[in-house]
């Protein structure tokens, strides 16, 4: 089991700390679960307002926190600028993912032409098609297909069961979780009326650096050129992204979202959970869109949308807080009525 004294968590993320700095710690948890040998952290107010009943053995605190506070509560404590991130950043220390022994294994297939850098672990099960290219310390899990002339980048990390089509392009330290597809076909026919041909699809798709993808994800070939990620993009499960799409660098797609084709997402933007987005729009950088929203027109910049179909997401609060109350408006709104008639039916009487 690993020890490490909260000094060196102190020099490593260059932080101060208050309480004792040769306590030794052995592991990481939550703040409400965490004992005398555990790390913690404190963010959110209502933890910040327990930190003297914590039990944790030292906790990461904001260095918003006053010394004098903190020392009165008894504790040690690590005070840093990003106390949450860095906590996480621990967590590899103390659990780091375990690497199988580099090599090629027997019962993996690779095509003519494949070539690979450094350090690579491709695991049994592996199909490896022709003109594929490996950088340095890929790691390829078992049950992973690789079409022809596909190339990844240094130190990417291709989880069991995932198909990567032929042509894609991964980039460096990606991450692509099981039992997702990149480099499927689009969603692309033509019609007579009658019966639907399908379009061939002869484009690839392109993910930058540093990009997440997340478990059962599809992510479609261009119809002609490139569906394509941007640097930093983080999708969670179950993400579909159709073809021709673009996404800037460091947008998050969260769970069961789907962009539809040739749609244009800018940087940092954040699409939460079963959101849809029809084809063809742009989505400004740093817009967000609500859960479960249904985007049919183009987003600006900064924007906030919610509802179906989108709206600013301060008029989406207004619609939602009404919608409970329409059938007891229906009925004011029917008295009033009868109320109208009476009093339009007397002054004809008059």
């Amino acid at each position: 089991m690993m020890a490490i004294s909260v000094q060196h968590i102190a020099e490593k993320f260059n932080a101060m700390v208050v309480g004792d700095a040769s306590r030794v710690i052995h592991g990481v948890a939550p703040f409400d679960q965490a004992g005398p040998r555990d790390l913690a952290f404190a963010v959110d107010a209502a933890w910040i307002k327990q930190l003297d009943v914590a039990k944790a053995g030292a906790i990461m605190v904001p260095d918003t926190l006053d010394s004098s506070f903190l020392e009165s509560m008894g504790g040690t404590f690590i005070v840093c600028e990003h106390p949450k991130q860095f906590f996480f950043k621990m967590l590899s220390w103390f659990y780091p993912e375990k690497r199988p022994a580099s090599g090629c294994s027997s019962l993996a297939v690779t095509g003519q032409n494949f070539t690979c850098g450094k350090n690579p672990v491709i695991s049994s099960h592996v199909f490896i098609g022709d003109d594929v290219t490996l950088g340095h310390r890929v790691w390829v899990m078992p049950g992973v297909f690789i079409g022809d002339g596909v190339c990844i980048g240094d130190d990417a990390i291709i989880k069991p069961n995932v198909t990567i089509m032929e042509r894609s392009c991964i980039g460096k330290q990606v991450l692509i979780h099981s039992g997702t597809v990149i480099g499927s076909d689009g969603f692309g026919f033509t019609t007579d009326g009658q019966a639907h041909e399908k379009i061939p699809h002869a484009g690839f798709v392109q993910i930058d650096d540093n990009v997440e993808i997340g478990a059962c994800n599809t992510i479609d070939r261009g119809t002609m050129g490139r569906t394509w990620l941007g640097q930093g993009v983080k999708t969670d499960n179950q993400v579909h992204i159709a073809h021709n799409v673009t996404i800037g660098p460091h947008t998050l797609v969260v769970a069961q979202s789907g962009i539809a084709g040739s749609s244009t997402i800018g940087h940092n933007v954040i699409i939460a959970g079963k959101a849809g987005i029809s084809g063809h729009l742009f989505v400004g950088d740093g817009a967000i869109v609500g859960p479960g929203a249904g985007v049919t027109k183009n987003v600006p910049p900064g924007e906030i949308v919610s509802g179906i179909p989108d709206m600013p997401h301060k008029n989406w609060l207004k619609v939602g807080r009404i919608l409970p109350r329409l059938p007891e408006m229906r009925k004011l709104l029917l008295s009033l009525e009868r109320k109208i008639k009476a009093i339009e039916k007397r002054i004809e009487t008059e």
